[in-house]
C-alpha cells in the first residue's frame, strides 16, 4: 500500500529558499507509478533517526528530501552531511537550505565517527554543503572526519561526496591525502543546462576535479552522477559519459530529477525505466566499472552493496589484464 503525504510545496520553497521566493511557480507534476515510494514506518528507521538527533548530526537524506530515506534508514544506512545544513550555493534543483552558514563545529568529526561506529556500518557516505565562505572550502574538515572514522571504525570503508572546491587552491589535495576509499563529485547535469541548473559551478572544473583525483592517487575509486528529466538530450548524456571516462571515472549513477518545491526547476519529463536501462547499457559499454541507472538511483543509494561490487569489478579487471 502506498501512503501519500500532503506537502505544501509553496511554503516549503519560500521558507527554505528565500532567494527563490520571487521566481514564478513551477507546478509539481504527478509522479508516475514507477517512482512512488512508501512512507517510512520501520522501527529501525526511527532508531536511526534518533541516533542522528542524539549526535546532533545533519543528513543529506533529510535535507535533500531523498525518496529512498525509508528504505535506507530501515537498514541503518544514513549519509552524513557535514559542515552544517546551510549551503552557500543556490542550485535550482537542490532542496538544501541556502544562505550564510554558521562557523564550523570542531567536534563534528568525532560525532560522525561515533554514529558510524554505533550503527556498525560497513561503508559510510559523507557529504557536505558547499562552503564557499571557507578559505579551503571545508577540505580540512573532510580530512578530519575521515581520520576520525578510521580511528573509531577501522573496518568501515569511506565514501565522500564533495563540493567542487572552486577557486580553493590546494583544497582537493588535502582531501586526497586523507585517502577515502571512494571520491564522489557529481556533475549533476549536462553542460548546456549548467547556467540554469547549477549556475555557481563550472562543468569542466568539476570534470577536471575528478581527473586530478585519479591522477594523484589511482587507488581511490572515483564516482560521479547526473540527473535526467531536466530537459537534456540523449546525445548530451552520452557525451557526459565519454567525458567522465576520459577522466577515468569508475562509477556512474543516473537518476530521475524530482522537483522539491514549486520554486525549484521544473521536471521536464519523467524518464521511463526502459530509457534508464538503455543509459545503463550504454555506460557499461563505455567502460565504467559500475553503473547504477534507475529512476530512484541517488548518489549514496545502496552505497555499501555498490562498493563491494566496485571492488570486485576492479579485481576482475586486474586479473583479466
Amino acid at each position: 500500500m502506498i501512503t501519500r503525504v500532503e506537502i505544501n510545496h509553496a511554503r516549503l520553497g519560500a521558507e527554505r529558499h528565500p532567494e527563490k521566493a520571487k521566481r514564478p511557480d513551477n507546478p509539481i507534476q504527478r509522479k508516475p507509478d514507477w517512482i512512488r515510494v512508501k512512507a517510512p514506518t520501520s522501527p529501525v528507521y526511527r532508531e536511526t533517526q534518533a541516533l542522528m538527533r542524539a549526535n546532533g548530526l545533519v543528513t543529506v537524506c533529510e535535507e535533500a528530501a531523498c525518496p529512498n530515506i525509508g528504505e535506507c534508514w530501515s537498514q541503518r544506512h544514513a549519509t552524513m552531511m557535514i559542515m552544517g545544513d546551510t549551503c552557500t550555493r543556490a542550485c535550482s534543483f537542490c532542496n538544501v537550505i541556502t544562505g550564510m552558514p554558521k562557523a564550523l563545529d570542531s567536534d563534528e568529526p568525532r560525532r560522525v565517527a561515533d554514529a558510524v561506529a554505533k550503527l556498525g556500518l560497513r561503508h559510510v557516505v559523507v557529504t557536505s554543503v558547499d562552503r564557499d565562505d571557507l578559505a579551503d572550502g571545508g577540505a580540512r574538515h573532510f580530512a578530519e572526519t575521515i581520520a576520525a572514522i578510521r580511528a573509531a571504525a577501522p573496518g568501515t570503508t569511506i565514501e565522500i561526496l564533495t563540493p567542487d572546491f572552486l577557486r580553493k587552491d590546494g583544497a582537493l589535495e588535502v582531501v586526497i591525502e586523507a585517502r577515502p576509499d571512494v571520491f564522489n563529485h557529481n556533475l549533476e547535469t549536462v553542460p548546456a543546462l549548467y547556467p540554469a541548473i547549477r549556475p555557481g559551478a563550472r562543468y569542466y572544473h568539476s570534470l577536471r576535479l575528478l581527473d586530478r583525483v585519479k591522477q594523484r592517487d589511482p587507488s581511490i575509486f572515483t564516482k560521479s552522477g547526473i540527473m535526467v528529466g531536466l530537459g537534456e538530450k540523449r546525445i548530451e548524456v552520452l557525451q557526459v559519459m565519454d567525458d567522465l571516462r576520459s577522466a577515468e571515472v569508475d562509477f556512474l549513477t543516473i537518476g530521475q530529477y524530482l522537483q522539491p518545491s514549486v520554486k525549484h526547476a521544473a521536471v521536464d519529463r519523467f524518464v521511463t525505466p526502459d530509457e534508464f536501462a538503455d543509459y545503463g547499457q550504454a555506460a557499461r559499454g563505455k567502460g565504467f566499472l559500475l553503473v547504477s541507472a534507475t529512476p530512484l538511483t541517488r548518489s549514496s543509494y545502496h552505497a555499501d552493496r555498490d562498493f563491494a561490487a566496485l571492488r570486485d569489478a576492479r579485481n576482475a579487471k586486474l586479473k583479466a589484464a
